[in-house]
């Protein structure tokens, strides 16, 4: 009886005979827009025939396909189409089913057309919210298919192109639909985004191919200037986007797959275009690179470098610990690459197998870290940069006496060079930091292991230690203004950007300029110094001159330098002659410089004339001299006539009447000794010996007899307060003195002196000893020993006569 009815037309259900009635006798006629009205109303109304009506749509496509009518197939979509957006029901899985199936039909066909035309139908199925879930949909196959039209490899440009289109749209519609639903198949998984990114990167890829062959803009009409490349890149950016946390691995994973299968991290363009999409899944690079830590040193530099580039956008989003975990994978992959140098082998022993490393390819990659620090840092906000500055500091290997230096000659290069390139880590660090409290950008605890490194006597690292100091303190850029030493007449033509000492910055200089002072004081005395050094040197004090300086500051760097040129005119260094040349051109400069910061017109009018008399006849005194190509030096320095010299009382007397402290002009500066000395290895066991019997000599009996105590009054503390400078200065030349004394005395001379203090203390002793063991006081008195001396005699007890009250 149904066989009978299908034959009829009349007896044939509605919706078969509503579904017929849509497609014209001619397909070019397209959809019957009233009859197709007639069946979404229908459907509407009866939403339980809406799975038969898609049945039979299905059933029609299908066959129409086989028949090769695509003039149906194109109305039959289009039905559907019309029928998805209209129908919201609980009944409408059932029709999606029959739908995918006819999209499915569409893409295995070998037809461009009917490729993009299911394409098509399915982007707009994407872009539909249903209400009702689904929880056995798959897509799976549209996953596969669209992924496999992405590689399209059709002879005719203008097809290929379309169909990696349909490709790249296909993908982006699977992840809409698929990426808010949890109850659909996980487009997360690594078997779906192994399909996926890989196809929209090779689309990515092929963006040069592209352009090289498609027409002119002005010959390309409207709609065909997008090419796969660009959509592509916006799909990608919108999947990066949906991803979770937990998913963005999954989704970054085949991006690093990609490139190496493809060898692109050595041009590292196309590497960099993918990781500046790829915003913030610098993680994810990070622990690619300590996969590779083994791998050639080009292939980890281009990682590296397109770290550098990606890093740029992805910092202003990382926080907290993710900060500190990528300077740490880069400090490790540089302490491995100093290995590696050093070794020559990936495995620290070269065997007949092992791959032998080229040295100027680590540097290559060397320097590439050191760039990407930079960069990284650049961007960070100022305390997430304080903490990445002490990070690194913490990672300089520096002698002391808990944690000694490796001994051996490759423990000794390894040691070397790890400290010059995390010095040059923490100078691209620190270029361009700004700071307004130097208390937090330099605190103490940094500021003693970079100072530490000073001591070293590596010239290069001393250098680096200069170049970050003076990058800490430069916060006007005035620093390039410093760059050339020079004795200019009239400053005001460098343009210095100058402000008034802050009340931090002077609390800063009151707790650490004695330790900034020292160092600059024996940097100045180095044998190894070149003109590199002087220049930083130069550039350090004028840059704390203008920074940091008030009026105490200003006389203890005048003071510093008159003591560096007394080091370059007395010479008990043995100071090549270079040196002490430039050791008194630094002197001249810097003092021009200050002398026209202060304004005081008879300061200038005596730095004026020393400098003048220079130019006349000592030339090799003056930075124009000295520091250029081929220096023009003095061989007999010794006789040097005082009008070439800055003299001390002729400054503490001009700056004097100009309300400075002539008094602590007065003073010669003599550095402060501290322990860092026993640290250095340029410091001799006999200084260590003579630090120990200088602390020793502050108890000594040879001290003169305390004075009385005064009476405490207004003019005791006045004293007492406007004398510390002086006391302060006396004691320290006290210290120099004895610390000479055990250097340049003869060794008998040292051995008698230590031989009387030791029978002196003895004698001492044994005093203390007789007056602790002293038996108890008789009460009949004393008698007197045979020397002549009173000895204390005890009478027993028996003998001894109580008062009467004592008696029971």
């Amino acid at each position: 009886m149904y066989g009978v009815c299908g034959c009829c037309g009349a007896l044939r259900p509605r919706y078969k005979r509503l579904v017929d009635n849509i497609f014209p006798e001619d397909p070019e006629d397209g959809l019957v827009k009233t009859n197709m009205e007639k069946l979404t109303f229908y459907a509407l109304s009866a939403p339980e025939k809406l799975d038969r009506i898609g049945a039979y749509l299905s059933e029609r496509l299908i066959r129409d396909v086989g028949r090769h009518r695509y003039g149906y197939v194109c109305i039959a979509m289009e039905a559907l189409d019309q029928l998805l957006m209209a129908c919201h029901c609980q009944s409408i899985n059932l029709f999606v089913e029959s739908f995918l199936k006819m999209v499915a039909k569409l893409l295995e066909s070998e037809k461009p057309n009917l490729q993009i035309l299911g394409t098509n139908s399915f982007v707009k199925f994407a872009n539909i919210e249903e209400d009702t879930p689904s929880y056995h949909r798959s897509y799976d196959f549209f996953v596969s298919r669209f992924s496999e039209m992405c590689h399209s490899g059709h002879e005719d440009l203008e097809i290929k192109t379309k169909i990696r289109m349909s490709g790249i749209k296909g993908l982006q519609g699977v992840v809409r639909k698929t990426v808010n639903d949890e109850l659909q198949a996980n487009i997360w998984d690594p078997q779906h985004m192994d399909k996926i990114v890989p196809s929209l990167l090779f689309n990515l890829q092929h963006v040069e191919e592209a352009e090289s062959r498609s027409p002119s803009p002005l010959q390309a009409p409207e709609k065909e200037k997008e090419i796969p490349a660009e959509l592509a890149e916006r799909c990608l950016r919108e999947l990066l986007g949906r991803a979770a946390f937990g998913n963005i691995k999954n989704a970054i994973k085949p991006v690093l797959v990609h490139l190496d299968n493809h060898s692109l991290w050595e041009p590292k363009v196309f590497a960099i275009r993918c990781f500046k999409i790829i915003m913030y899944s610098i993680q994810q690079l990070l622990s690619h690179l300590d996969a590779n830590s083994r791998s050639a040193a080009t292939v980890r530099a281009g990682i590296v470098e397109v770290l550098s580039e990606a890093a740029v956008i992805a910092a202003t989003g990382s926080v907290g610990p993710t900060v500190l975990e990528m300077f740490n994978t880069l400090l490790r992959q540089l302490r491995l690459s100093i290995d590696y140098a050093l070794t020559g082998s990936y495995d620290g022993a070269i065997s007949l197998g092992t791959k032998i490393i080229k040295e100027h390819e680590e540097r290559m990659f060397q320097e590439a870290v050191i760039k990407t620090i930079g960069s990284f840092a650049s961007t960070l906000p100022t305390y997430q940069r304080s903490e990445v500055i002490l990070f690194i500091m913490s990672k300089v290997p520096l002698p002391s006496l808990h944690h000694p230096m490796e001994m051996g000659r490759t423990g000794e290069n390894r040691n070397r060079l790890t400290q010059i390139m995390l010095l040059k880590s923490l100078l691209q660090v620190s270029t361009g930091f700004q700071c307004n409290n130097m208390m937090s950008a330099l605190p103490s605890n940094f500021l003693d292991r970079l100072l530490s490194t000073a001591l070293m006597e590596d010239a290069e690292i001393r250098l680096f230690v200069l170049e970050i100091l003076i990058s800490f303190i430069d916060r006007h850029g005035n620093r390039h203004k410093f760059s050339t030493i020079s004795t200019l007449s009239d400053i005001s033509v460098l343009k210095l950007k100058v402000d008034k000492c802050s009340r931090q910055d002077t609390i800063f200089m009151k707790k650490h300029s004695q330790q900034l002072y020292r160092h600059i004081y024996l940097s100045c005395k180095e044998e190894a110094n070149v003109q590199q050094h002087y220049e930083a040197l130069y550039g350090l004090l004028a840059l704390i001159s203008i920074e940091l300086a008030n009026e105490e500051v200003v006389v203890d760097l005048i003071r510093l330098v008159l003591a560096v040129q007394d080091v370059a005119q007395v010479n008990e260094e043995n100071l090549p002659v270079y040196n002490r040349c430039a050791l008194y051109a630094l002197g001249a400069a810097y003092l021009n410089l200050i002398s026209q910061l202060t304004t005081v017109p008879a300061f200038c009018q005596h730095i004026h004339e020393v400098i003048e008399s220079r130019k006349k006849e000592a030339p090799y005194m003056l930075p124009e001299d000295v520091f250029v190509e081929r220096p023009r030096l003095s061989q007999n320095l010794d006789g040097v006539v005082i009008e070439f010299l800055f003299r001390q009382s002729k400054i503490s007397e001009v700056l004097g009447g100009s309300g400075y402290n002539a008094d602590r002009l007065c003073l010669p500066y003599i550095p402060q000794l501290t322990d860092e000395d026993r640290l250095s290895k340029r410091k001799s066991i006999g200084e260590t010996i003579s630090l120990q019997v200088e602390v020793e000599s502050r108890n000594s009996p040879e001290k003169e007899e305390r004075v009385p105590a005064e009476e405490i009054t207004y003019e005791t503390l006045k004293k007492a307060i406007v004398d510390s400078v002086a006391v302060e200065e006396q004691e320290r030349e006290r210290r120099r003195q004895v610390v000479e004394k055990f250097q340049k005395a003869p060794f008998e001379e040292i051995a008698a002196h230590c031989g009387a203090r030791a029978s002196l203390l003895q004698s001492k002793l044994n005093q203390i000893f007789e007056i602790t063991i002293r038996p108890p006081p008789s009460p009949s008195g004393t008698i007197t020993a045979a020397y002549g001396q009173p000895q204390n005699h005890s009478i027993p007890v028996y003998e001894m006569k109580f008062p009467d009250l004592c008696v029971y």
